[in-house]
C-alpha cells in the first residue's frame, strides 16, 4: 500500500509559477514510476507529466512541454512538478499516481495509486 499527499496548489496569475510536491509513504519509493494528472470541471482526467523510477525518462503532454517540469528524489520520497507560464487553461486539480510497473505509461488505467489532489487555479 503507497500512501500518497500532494501540496503546493493555489491561485496563481496567467505566466506565473507553481510548484507542487507529492510525498509518499509505504513501500519503496524507487519501485514506482510516478506521473502527475489533471481534471478540469467537466473533463476527463488526463496525463501531464511522468517520470521512471530513477528519473532516467520523462514523459510530457504536448500542451505542457516546455513549461512543465517533473523530478523526483528517491531519497525523500518525493515527485515534484514546476509549472511555469502557467495559463488559465491549467486550471485544474491536480493528482499524483503511482504505478508499480517497470515502464513508463501516459494511461491513466496503469496507475495504481493515488492521492487526493491539490487544486491550482490560473487566472487571466
Amino acid at each position: 500500500q503507497v500512501q500518497l499527499v500532494e501540496s503546493g496548489g493555489g491561485l496563481v496569475q496567467a505566466g506565473g509559477s507553481l510548484s507542487l510536491s507529492c510525498a509518499a509513504s509505504g513501500r519503496s519509493f524507487s519501485s514506482y514510476v510516478m506521473g502527475w494528472f489533471r481534471q478540469a470541471p467537466g473533463k476527463e482526467r488526463e496525463f501531464v507529466a511522468g517520470i521512471s523510477r530513477y528519473g532516467i525518462s520523462t514523459s510530457y503532454a504536448d500542451s505542457v512541454k516546455g513549461r512543465f517540469t517533473i523530478s523526483r528524489d528517491n531519497a525523500k520520497n518525493s515527485v515534484y512538478l514546476q509549472m511555469n507560464s502557467l495559463k488559465p487553461e491549467d486550471t485544474a486539480v491536480y493528482y499524483c499516481a503511482a504505478d508499480l510497473s517497470s515502464k513508463l505509461t501516459v494511461e491513466t488505467r496503469n496507475y495504481d495509486y493515488w492521492g487526493q489532489g491539490t487544486q491550482v487555479t490560473v487566472s487571466s
